[in-house]
């Protein structure tokens, strides 16, 4: 912006002489006559001509470029997602906790969904890919979910897998006329590409023959019926001074997790294994607020720290 500056003329500096009184009236008025003559300007004008005229600042946003990420060269044969870092084990019998009450604070669809909260994965839009198969095994993979019988799963693409953000997502998958719902549990590396979803064999063959090896596909995120509520799970070595959370059986796509500590809520960073990490120790074993995607927060007390059980809450996020 620029500055307002203001400049003043400067003024004759005036001169003292003792005179008589005769000389001292003639100097007078003709001092009066030359300063009142036309075509002179007084200092008070002179100094009003100089003023300057403030300019106004205008600032200019320009929109975030857009684009697509590149894509690489389909691989021809499907690939297969590696096991995650993390050490897992096979979850204990699940106990039944004391109802915990949640306090909810959800937004609309069109709301946290569509910006920060929702991350690549967004609620109502169609993504369009490729669709792989891999063996998926035991159904256990980078989300470090453990062992399933629900052979409906897949891998996402490293991309839209979004550090363990697409854990747990539900996407309907179509191909032509078929389709067929599955559930993220594992991460698909390059030669992945992003809006690819590495299938399970089982969930490849409900869309198209396993000799095509490849298929065209578009898919969206989902928000299903699910009768149960979500769990807990505390990291194996988890104690009171450190301690990995991770929420099981949850409806929509989490995107935060938070722990009471200090009378605050302090938000953990999430590991690429899909545990929430508090390296401190702080608020282990204590309140803990979970946040989906569409803004909804979930309250859950009374979890103490239990290693590699899965603790039964009482609540679970509202279907969209």
């Amino acid at each position: 912006m620029a500055v307002r500056s203001s400049r003043s003329a400067r003024r004759p500096r005036r001169r003292t002489t003792v005179i008589s009184a005769a000389v001292a009236a003639v100097g007078l008025a003709a001092s009066l006559v030359i300063a009142f003559g036309p075509g002179r300007d007084t200092g008070t004008e002179a100094a009003g001509k100089a003023g300057a005229t403030p300019v106004t600042d205008t600032t200019r946003t320009s929109a975030p470029p857009t684009g697509t990420p590149e894509r690489k060269k389909p691989s021809p044969t499907p690939s297969k997602s590696p096991s995650p870092s993390a050490s897992k084990t096979t979850p204990a019998a699940t106990p039944t906790t004391e109802p915990t009450r949640p306090t909810t604070a959800a937004t609309g669809r069109s709301g946290s969904a569509s910006g920060q909260l929702a991350g690549r994965i967004r609620p109502g839009v169609d993504y369009t890919g490729v669709a792989t198969f891999y063996d998926a095994g035991n159904g256990d993979g980078a989300c470090s979910f453990g062992a399933s019988g629900d052979v409906m799963t897949a891998a996402m693409n490293t991309t839209d897998y979004e550090v363990s953000k697409a854990c747990g997502a539900y996407v309907r998958v179509r191909a032509g006329g078929a389709a067929v719902t599955v559930r993220i549990t594992n991460e698909c590396p390059s030669p992945c590409r992003p809006g690819q979803l590495d299938l399970s064999a089982e969930a490849f063959a409900k869309l198209a023959a396993p000799s095509r090896g490849e298929i065209p596909i578009t898919w969206s995120l989902l928000s299903p019926a699910i009768s149960d509520p979500l769990s807990i799970r505390y990291k194996t070595g988890s104690s009171q001074y450190w301690c990995g959370i991770q929420v099981l059986g949850h409806r929509n796509p989490v995107a935060r997790l938070e722990v009471r500590s200090g009378g605050a809520w302090t938000p953990l960073p999430r590991t690429g294994y899909n545990y929430f990490l508090s390296e401190q120790g702080g608020g282990c074993g204590g309140a803990l607020r979970i946040t989906d995607i569409y803004g909804e927060r979930l309250t859950v007390e009374g979890l103490t720290v239990r290693p590699d059980v899965v603790q039964r809450t009482s609540v679970q996020f509202t279907a969209r």
